[in-house]
């Protein structure tokens, strides 16, 4: 009898793990290429449709910004949680919390204009995201409870109290009965970048400077450094003197910030306004976007873009082949697999263990053998 074993290697390749995200995009795109021929629509033609077309115009690189943004702002932030070895599986709920807190101004009081709107819907976002968080932080810190199952049962949580407000108490009386609230006014809406060109608003300067802060917070500054240790060797932390449940705290609050900003700035941005949906699942495709990025916020940057293209594309499939936009999601699942898969072959080998059985095992076995068969 055999079985296999994970061994932990005692030194990992430099190579490959530079290389492991263009291997796993690499077998992404081998996967897909079989997924396309057994729909039967020919490979090339797909991925030209997927790939190329959606970025071929001025407009569409405009478009690829807008769904890069949320991706990027959210990620960058759940790399800290990451590196701290804190699971933080919510953000989308802190996604949504976020553009409540923050649309609160122009729902509750669309009266009020002027140019300290946007800045306060922006800090009510981040402050809505991070008290979404504080939720699972309080719970592990104080009950010890698994952060996984507790951010992610706030997901749905959240989703229902969007789906709530906006059919209820905030819904447009003049909406001819549609759930969603009052179309924001002028003072309530992020600008656009370059208006004659396309719908880039300054949500995208957001994830990039939120991005390069947070790089500069992982390796220039002390906090950073705290992070990393209690990351890799929690009990090596508690003799620095680090605290892990403040650590806990830190890295919720800020990756639920940045979720909410990414909320609010969706809505105020590219939607105008409140909706039962307002993400196509931005909060679960950022872990991917984390992973692929290899937790540094510089690398979240370029894959974010990547995963933007893979909402884009499927758009774009479904409308020309006829196909479901479905596609999107599996492409981005086979591409969270074979990431996760390199990774753990590149820290892992693979060795067969036989289990064969020792003399003294196999006459203890014999010994018995009479005994069983007079208790019967």
């Amino acid at each position: 009898m055999m079985r296999l074993e994970l061994v932990k290697r005692p030194q990992r390749s430099a190579l490959f793990s530079a290389l492991s995200p263009f291997i796993a995009f690499a077998l992404t795109i081998i996967a897909g290429a079989i997924l396309f021929a057994l729909l039967g629509v020919n490979p090339l033609t797909a991925f030209r449709i997927y790939f190329i077309e959606p970025i071929s115009q001025v407009w569409q690189l405009h478009e690829l910004a807008i769904k890069a943004a949320p991706l990027i702002l959210i990620a960058v932030g759940l790399s800290v949680c990451y590196k701290a070895n804190i699971w933080n599986i919510g953000a989308e709920g802190q996604f949504i919390f976020g553009a409540i807190f923050g649309s609160a101004i122009p729902v509750l009081f669309p009266q009020f204009e002027g140019p300290l709107v946007l800045p306060l819907m922006l800090l009510l976002g981040m402050v809505g995201g991070a008290a979404y968080a504080a939720i699972p932080a309080f719970l592990k810190t104080r009950f010890n409870t698994n952060e996984i199952l507790t951010s992610l049962m706030l997901v749905y949580v959240a989703q229902l109290f969007l789906d709530w407000l906006v059919r209820g108490p905030w819904r447009d009386p003049q909406g001819h009965g549609f759930p969603q609230t009052i179309q924001f006014g002028d003072s309530a809406v992020l600008p656009e970048l370059m208006p004659d060109a396309g719908r880039a608003n300054w949500g995208f300067v957001f994830a990039l400077v939120a991005a390069v802060l947070i790089w500069i917070l992982m390796g220039r500054m002390l906090k950073g450094f705290e992070v990393r240790v209690l990351g890799s060797s929690p009990r090596a932390g508690r003799f620095a003197g680090f605290g892990l449940s403040r650590m806990v705290f830190f890295a919720f609050l800020l990756s639920g910030a940045l979720a909410g900003l990414a909320g609010i700035s969706e809505v105020s941005g590219a939607i105008g306004q409140l909706q039962p949906v307002i993400s196509p699942g931005y909060g679960f495709t950022a872990i991917i976007v984390a992973f692929l990025g290899r937790l540094n916020p510089l690398g979240i940057i370029a894959a974010g873009l990547v995963l933007a293209l893979t909402y884009l594309g499927g758009e774009a499939v479904q409308s020309a082949l006829g196909i479901s936009d479905k596609v999107a999601r599996v492409f981005q699942g086979m591409l969270l697999f074979f990431v996760l898969g390199c990774d753990t072959l590149i820290h892992y080998r693979i060795r067969l263990i036989g289990l064969a059985l020792t003399k003294q095992e196999g006459a203890a076995k014999l010994d018995a053998a009479p005994k069983l068969k007079e208790a019967r």
